[in-house]
Parts: C-alpha cells; sequence; structure tokens
C-alpha cells in the first residue's frame, strides 16, 4: 500500500509541474498573440490608408481577381 501511495504521489507532483509548464507557455503564447495582433491592425491601417491615397474605389484586398 505504501508504495501504491508513493507512485501516486509523485504521479500527482509530475502532474502538478506539467500543469505549471503548460500555464506559463499559455501565458506567453497568449501575449505574443496579442501583439501580433496589433502589428497586423497596424499593418492593415497602413494598407488602408495607401489604397486610399492611391484613389483605388475598391481596396485591392476586396478586389476579384482578374480570371473572374
Amino acid at each position: 500500500m505504501d508504495k501504491r501511495a508513493e507512485r501516486l504521489e509523485e504521479t500527482v507532483a509530475h502532474l502538478t509541474r506539467l500543469t505549471e509548464e503548460l500555464s506559463d507557455i499559455v501565458a506567453r503564447q497568449q501575449i505574443e498573440i496579442t501583439r501580433l495582433k496589433s502589428r497586423v491592425g497596424m499593418l492593415m491601417e497602413r494598407e488602408a490608408a495607401r489604397e486610399a491615397e492611391q484613389g483605388g474605389t475598391i481596396p485591392l484586398a476586396d478586389q476579384r481577381p482578374p480570371h473572374y
């Protein structure tokens, strides 16, 4: 019975450590996602302004490809 309890304690300790590591990874990924969303938004605004300066009536991203 002692061996079984010891194995269970080791398993719980391992899973606790693994959960903490995964939590840290998820937190770092969320920070990176937020940063990337901000950059994409900035690039989209910049591109929209550039297209507006060129006088295009339809933004390039919304135009149908020439093969249609």
